[in-house]
């Protein structure tokens, strides 16, 4: 992860994906992932929005239309909740409320030390280990509040 990368790094993502329109989200989405508070921020969007020939209106367009993509700094790690019906029959609602006191945020806040952003995410498709997380593009089912408080520990000492 990168904490703040130089145009030419920004322009080698642009011309690895392509270098094209219709790649742009493949573009975006490489770029938030090498961010180390996993967004766009706006000088990207403009080194980008100037590559591409598109106007900044159109650029943030994209970044606002796409749930996941983000403008605003997030944690290192995102826990993403799935909070859609066959997760919310299995007590997704106790397990978010469970990580808002563990990790003292509501959803969709940023831990003060900038280490994880708590949020909901759609269906992830594993409704049979519901509820369940996804932390880094990792999912976790079957969990309990043991279960959870390992990985929370496990990512903090990856640091």
């Amino acid at each position: 992860m990168l904490e703040k990368y130089t145009k030419e790094q920004i322009l080698a993502v642009i011309e690895e994906n392509g270098g094209t329109k219709q790649n742009l989200l493949a573009i975006l989405l490489e770029l938030q992932d090498l961010s180390s508070q996993n967004y766009i921020d706006e000088r990207t969007a403009k080194i980008v929005a100037e590559r591409l020939d598109i106007s900044l209106v159109q650029m943030y367009d994209i970044l606002t239309f796409y749930a996941m993509l983000e403008t605003k700094p997030r944690g290192r790690y995102i826990v993403e909740v799935c909070n859609n019906a066959p997760c919310h029959a299995s007590k997704s609602d106790k397990l978010a409320a469970f990580l808002e006191k563990e990790l003292g945020v509501r959803v969709g806040e940023t831990t003060p030390d900038g280490m994880f952003s708590l949020q909901y995410m759609p269906c992830s498709g594993n409704c049979n280990i519901g509820p369940v997380i996804r932390v880094q593009g990792k999912i976790h089912g079957d969990l309990t509040e043991e279960k959870v408080r390992q990985i929370l520990k496990e990512l903090q000492d990856n640091q």
